[in-house]
């Protein structure tokens, strides 16, 4: 946003600014009321619009937990063509349950997955269909507030540091930056791959944490792209050195496209919208762009991508042959992994063990 721009916007992020105080405040004086839970509930969630990786994250966290307890994922399923409570299933469409709700679920089929706008019924109605259940992750409900999380965890991005941005609409911040105070742990995502110890104390410097919060920085490992339908016979993966059209619907795709071009020659790019629905007219163009490179050209699309592209009977059998999707996974730098799961546990279990001791 240019200048004039931001003199416009000011106003309006003054306006928002005071809308979201006035919030806040009633949830501190009790007005407004939040809830918690007699089991874990985890939260996942960030203060700016845009992504900052909150589903890989929450992946990472399943699989850190699961095995350790029985663990649920609430989200609320943005941009899904339904409302209120859902149970997802393995065969759930995207438009019912939301495109990142539908990929945690396909990759992890045995953890219950649900939706809901109000938080605080969607883990009522999901321990009521499984009570087995003892730990739950909302995903990306860090304003949402009605439920009081036993452990608040914040994402941002290392390109888009919060500490230079502003509110809605002049920046990119739903919240106050000030609001990062109620979590307890942050984590900076997208993490350049040859940070050095200077930026390391640079971002945390300009965090300014509390002494009860800690900091973990992560990076973003791109998988090697594999088959979405494999059925056609190709190889399980993608051959480095193959040329590739690369095709996202997310919402930072300058990522998932460099990465690419470290292992692939990237001969054209086809970027849409955050959890975009592809149309036939998209495809279309793809195909036409396809008919004038060489016939091993393959469609690289991300992840959460591929869970709207999935199952589709209008996509020829020609460019399914063609499409391969790359995920992510999520890696602890400075070896703190082992330091945030312990400390993930340790949050999770003297609550527990404070909650036996006083019960309501």
């Amino acid at each position: 946003m240019g200048l004039l721009g931001k003199i416009l916007a000011a106003p309006l992020a003054w306006i928002y600014g005071g809308v979201i105080d006035i919030r806040h405040k009633l949830f501190d004086w009790g007005v407004l009321k939040s809830r918690e839970f007699d089991i874990p509930v985890i939260c996942v969630g960030n203060i700016t619009v845009g992504g900052t990786g909150k589903t890989p994250h929450t992946e990472r966290l399943i699989e850190m937990l699961d095995g350790e307890f029985k663990v649920a994922v609430l989200s609320r399923g943005y941009k899904r063509k339904t409302k209120g409570f859902v149970l997802a299933a393995v065969n759930s469409s995207f438009k019912k349950i939301g495109d990142e709700p539908k990929q945690i679920k396909l990759k992890y089929p045995h953890i219950p997955v649900a939706v809901c706008e109000k938080r605080v019924e969607g883990i009522e109605k999901l321990r009521a269909a499984h009570p087995e259940v003892n730990l739950i992750i909302l995903d990306d409900a860090f304003q949402h507030r009605y439920v009081e999380p036993w452990v608040n965890i914040v994402l941002m991005d290392y390109n888009c540091p919060v500490y230079d941005d502003y509110l809605l609409p002049m920046g990119r911040l739903r919240d106050r930056r000030a609001q990062i105070a109620r979590a307890q742990i942050v984590i900076v995502t997208k993490c350049p791959d040859d940070m050095k110890p200077l930026d390391y104390r640079i971002m945390s410097k300009h965090l300014d944490l509390y002494p009860y919060q800690s900091l973990y920085f992560t990076r973003f490992a791109s998988q090697v792209p594999v088959p979405l339908y494999p059925a056609f016979g190709q190889e399980p993966t993608l051959k480095r050195g193959t040329p590739v059209v690369a095709m996202a619907g997310i919402a930072n795709p300058k990522r998932f496209v460099e990465d690419l071009r470290k292992d692939y020659d990237v001969v054209r790019t086809f970027i849409f919208g955050d959890h975009y629905t592809f149309k036939m007219r998209d495809i279309h163009a793809v195909e036409a762009a396809l008919a004038s490179l060489p016939a091993e050209t393959a469609v690289v699309v991300t992840e959460k991508d591929a869970v709207r592209l999935m199952n589709s009977r209008k996509i020829s059998d020609d460019f399914k042959r063609r499409l391969y999707y790359s995920s992510i996974r999520v890696e602890f730098l400075e070896n703190k992994e082992c330091d945030f799961h312990r400390q993930l546990d340790q949050y999770v279990r003297e609550n527990q063990k404070y909650n036996m001791l006083h019960p309501e």
